[in-house]
């Protein structure tokens, strides 16, 4: 069964740094560009960073440029989100999403999703 799972969520303090994972099952990882999406409660899915399927290219949402950095290991199957200098404006459901072949930062057009992982800054 095709699935993706996100782990690292967590409750830290502003200032403060995060890594979240995501590992894949989702056919062959080294052909899905991946991304990271977060909602925050009342909010819409917001896109937050993207990385391409080589991972040579990577996008970020304007709000995380400079604090966040997306990576991806295809000999592990795992996408990274790195995040630093965490504000509580961060605090959402982070969710790990794969799309084949081409990026995209529009939630419609990722087929798969995993469960989400929790993250909450506190001022």
């Amino acid at each position: 069964q095709a699935q993706l799972v996100e782990s690292g969520g967590g409750l830290v303090q502003a200032g403060d740094s995060l890594r979240l994972s995501c590992i894949s099952s989702v056919g062959t990882f080294s052909n899905y560009a991946m991304a990271w999406f977060r909602q925050a409660p009342g909010n819409e899915r917001e896109h937050v960073a993207s990385i391409s399927v080589s991972g040579a290219n990577t996008y970020y949402a304007d709000s995380v440029k400079g604090r966040f950095t997306i990576s991806r290991d295809n000999t592990k199957n795992m996408v990274y989100l790195q995040m630093n200098s965490l504000q509580p404006e961060d605090t959402a459901v982070y969710y790990c999403a794969a799309r084949p072949v081409a990026g995209s930062k529009d939630e419609s057009q990722y087929k798969y999703w995993g469960q989400g992982t929790q993250v909450t800054v506190s001022s």
